[in-house]
Formats: C-alpha cells, structure tokens, sequence
C-alpha cells in the first residue's frame, strides 16, 4: 500500500514544486520505488516541469468530477507515473459541493494505492478545498519553506487546518517535516528563519529536515528543459541536497511503517 505525501505551503514561490517533482524522481532514481504524482495546483506546474502537455490529456479534474476513471488519467514519464491539472481546477471550491467534498481524492484514490510505493501531492499555495483533499487523503505532510519571514507566517498559519483535519477526517495525519529551500547559509536572514522554523517545527510536534537546499540556478532551469533537476545538473548544489532529502524521507517514512504509524504529529 502506497504512503501518501503531501506538500504544502499556503505562500507561493517556496520551491514547493521543485520540492514535489525532486522527491517523486528521486524515490525512483536512487531508492528504485513506483511513483504516482498528483499535480493539484490548478497552474499545472508539475506535469509541465516533467515534460507532459497538461492542456490535451485527462487530468485530476476530471477525475475528482467523476468523468473518468483515475486509471485513465495516468499518464508515464521517466521518473514516475502522474495526474496532471490545468487551469480547470481552479473552479474546485464552487464546483465540489457534495457532502464527502472533503474525501473526494481520498476516495479516488482507492483503486491504485496498491500499485505505488509512494504517492506524491503537489498542492496548491492555498488552504482551500484542494488542500483539505490532498490532507485528508495523506499519511503525511512535508513543508516546504523559503528562507523569508513571510514564508515562516505561512508556515505558522498551517497548524490550525492540519488540526481541524485530523479532528474531521484524517486523525492520523502526521507533519513529516519542513524543508528549508532557496537557502543561503552565508546570510543572517537564513540563519534566523532556520532556528524559528525549528522552533515551529517543535510546536507541531515534528522536525526540519537534516539538511537545506541551497539555492542555484539549475532549480530553475530543469522544468525548461522537461527534467529532473538531478537529470538537469546532477553535481550542482540543489541536486546533492534533495537526494539528501529524499533520502531522509525514505529513512522517516519507513520508521514510521516500522513504529505503526504517527498520531497527531508526534512520532512513536
């Protein structure tokens, strides 16, 4: 049965993206694991930074509207299998009305969760109703955080969704951690945003991860390319740092099957 990983940040221009598309390719590339990614940003920046054409195929809006089978919906690349998203997503909060609103991706996602190590949430820089789904369908979290005061606002401001969801529909959610990106560990700004985002970290009752993604102009250039950023410059700074990540998060993940799980952000 897959884990299901989620990540979020209501402020935009974190590396969130970045973030989602490094870990699915690099579960596959180093750790050998079947990926699904979930692109649930209504900009389609996931599948278009892999390399897909997110306007001509079937994408997780038609899934979560029930016109297709989530089968259907999948589509290969070299890192990973994905659902795409487009601009027609952004319509979910009038569109998705019905009662179980909140568990329409965790519902959806049923019938593959067997066929996947590892399911991948890239979700939108919002707390709106894609988000409560892509928590409610989750085992876990991962933050993504820019070295930037208002990002450490955004981060802070995570806490009372994450709770309101695990006392309504995912009791059991569990905040894998943040990941500090765009760091420069050479300014003072970076290095105070750290200790407060730890502190942060302590208050939901999780960790930031061992190391920081440094930041470089590879991490922007590899969607243009249509690669992973490890395939884009595999020496440069952010490519060593996310296979560090990926990595850590293969080692928490697999301690948390080991323990039997996490409640309410606090690991056994």
């Amino acid at each position: 049965m897959a884990t299901i990983i989620a990540l979020t940040n209501q402020k935009g221009g974190v590396g969130k993206t970045t973030t989602s598309s490094a870990l699915a390719a690099g579960l596959f590339s180093f750790h050998d694991k079947k990926v699904l990614a979930i692109d649930l940003d209504p900009q389609g920046s996931l599948g278009f930074s892999l390399g897909l054409d997110i306007e001509n195929c079937k994408t997780i809006y038609d899934v979560l509207t029930g016109q297709v089978p989530i089968k259907d919906a999948i589509q290969e690349t070299d890192y990973c299998d994905i659902i795409t998203s487009n601009i027609l997503l952004s319509g979910a909060e009038l569109e998705f009305t019905s009662s179980d609103r909140d568990l329409l991706l965790k519902k959806a996602l049923i019938p593959v969760k067997s066929n996947y190590d590892y399911i991948i949430i890239d979700t939108p820089p919002a707390l709106n109703i894609l988000t409560v789904n892509a928590y409610a369908a989750s085992n876990h979290l991962i933050i993504p955080m820019a070295p930037e005061i208002l990002s450490l606002l955004g981060v802070s401001q995570l806490k009372e969704t994450i709770d309101s969801v695990r006392q309504s529909v995912n009791p059991n959610l569990n905040v894998l951690g943040i990941i500090l990106t765009k760091f420069n560990p050479r300014t003072l700004l970076a290095r105070e945003v750290k200790e407060m985002a730890e502190n942060i970290a302590s208050q939901m009752g999780t960790r930031v991860f061992a190391n920081q993604i440094r930041t470089s102009v590879t991490v922007a250039e590899a969607p243009a390319h249509g690669l992973s950023v490890f395939d884009h410059a595999p020496h440069a700074n952010p490519s060593l740092d996310y296979q560090e990540f990926v990595q850590e998060v293969v080692t928490r993940t697999s301690s948390n099957i080991t323990q039997g799980g996490a409640s309410n952000g606090q690991e056994k």
